[in-house]
């Protein structure tokens, strides 16, 4: 299946770009995105296919894993491995980096951030028990839903699946360093986050310790420079 030639850019990354084309049979949706993964012409175009096939097939299968647990994620609906292209639904929403920004300037006193934080925190609990690690947990890839106001998850381009608690903790540890560098005063969300992710996680206490080590490694690392 190839992208349209019609098809419009929405997006373009260090390792995808992702196109979306309406569909004029459907008026009451936006269509569907195709995300295709450049080629590394540095790699031998052997490995390239391969690393880049399985790359492609990794992140439509813990896009499924997460859909069948309950959580809000893209719909996948067609794979085209030969080009390195996964065509999904087109979630029409702002993601949380959008929201917060919108409302910084008068305290996000338009955000309900108690529920906001509920469902982030519950989705990324319900996401690593699957061993799920997102690899690029950022206010960005976070989007809520025009209807409904459910939290998707996007974009799991790095995503992987790991047994490791450490993994696990690096991913909270990056989302949370995403909360304090774009958006300001959302301590207190950030820690209703938490809150919500350890009632819900199968393994709370484990990667409640591991975070506060990646945090004290962090802080060392700011400090030496």
């Amino acid at each position: 299946m190839k992208i349209p030639e019609d098809a419009v850019l929405i997006k373009q990354g260090a390792e995808a770009v992702s196109f979306t084309k309406e569909h004029s049979h459907k008026k009451k949706t936006k269509g569907c995105i195709a995300k295709e993964r450049f080629k590394k012409t540095y790699r031998h175009p052997d490995l390239d296919q391969f690393l880049t096939a399985r790359r492609v097939i990794q992140e439509a299968r813990c896009l499924q894993k997460c859909k069948k647990a309950g959580m809000d994620t893209p719909t996948v609906y067609y794979i085209d491995v030969p080009s390195a292209t996964i065509f999904m639904e087109n979630i029409i929403g702002l993601t949380v980096k959008q929201k917060l920004l919108q409302n910084q300037d008068d305290g996000y006193k338009n955000v309900d951030t108690d529920a906001l934080a509920e469902k982030i925190g519950t989705s990324l609990a319900k996401m690593h028990d699957l061993n799920i690690i997102h690899g690029d947990l950022t206010t960005s890839n976070l989007l809520i839903r025009e209807k409904g106001d459910s939290v998707v998850i996007i974009d799991f381009g790095l995503s992987s699946t790991s047994l490791l608690i450490e993994d696990k903790a690096v991913d909270l540890y990056v989302l949370e360093r995403a909360f304090s560098s774009t958006h300001p005063q959302t301590e207190s969300m950030f820690a209703m986050i938490l809150d919500h992710y350890f009632k819900n996680s199968k393994q709370a206490k484990q990667v409640s310790r591991k975070l506060e080590d990646v945090r004290m490694r962090g802080r060392k690392r700011t400090m030496v420079g």
